[in-house]
């Protein structure tokens, strides 16, 4: 592949979002592969895994102190998580410490990671998804949100990918529908307020098509050029 892309221009970088069982995973490859298969150079980088700092300590506050099951709920497998589901005072304020240090680390991640030479940078979850924990009816909490949107790198485009509550967790049971039906409510607000790209409730199939009709309509022409993609290489 011919190197197209400038030396002196960024990676794209696109972020998934929603609640648990939204299709995230799904959506991302699907994408994934299509960029790859046009000849694009794609990184994925998970939140969780590449971005947030003291997971080990979050994850056993979840399992010891909030009596929380570890795992990954599936149909067959159930999972009772306490985590991001436990609210109280003294939790916001702890989340309020943990993600400002996880926009510290974001800002390091991104810029790191936008020397590497990719055309595009997936993020699996974003900084949307801790944002989207907090109680965003509250005024200095909505404050405090834009702060930190304002101190990260907001992505070209970041997908929310809205999904029904209770057939989410059929898909992924892990947290109660209530929490589920306010995590999207907070979602929503989010979107508003940061201007997320809603993916509404679709057939997987029909998800994948807008995503991509999506990437190309907020792409100047040049980006597309600049990436080899076109309607016909991802439409195929």
């Amino acid at each position: 592949m011919s190197d197209l892309r400038p030396r002196n221009q960024p990676a794209k970088i696109v972020s998934f979002s929603g609640i648990d069982g939204a299709g995230k995973s799904t959506q991302i490859e699907m994408l994934r592969e299509r960029l790859k298969q046009a000849g694009c150079r794609v990184s994925l980088l998970a939140f969780w895994d590449d971005v947030a700092m003291l997971t080990s300590v979050r994850e056993f506050s979840g399992q010891a102190l909030f009596q929380g099951e570890k795992g990954v709920g599936s149909p067959s497998k159930p999972v009772n998580r306490r985590d991001k589901n436990v609210r109280s005072w003294y939790m916001s304020v702890v989340r309020f410490v943990l993600y400002f240090l996880d926009a510290l680390s974001l800002r390091i991640v991104v810029a790191k990671q936008r020397r590497t030479g990719d055309d595009v940078i997936i993020f699996d979850r974003y900084l949307h998804d801790e944002l989207a924990n907090l109680n965003l009816n509250d005024r200095i909490t909505r404050l405090y949100a834009r702060l930190l949107l304002t101190m990260t790198p907001q992505p070209d485009i970041a997908y929310l990918l809205d999904a029904n509550p209770a057939q989410a967790r059929e898909r992924k049971p892990e947290y109660p529908v209530e929490f589920l039906h306010q995590n999207r409510a907070s979602y929503l607000a989010l979107s508003k307020m940061s201007g997320m790209t809603v993916i509404p409730p679709q057939p997987v199939a029909d998800a994948a098509q807008q995503i991509l009709e999506e990437m190309l309509r907020q792409s100047p022409p040049g980006d597309l050029q600049r990436f080899a993609v076109s309607p016909q290489s991802i439409a195929s």
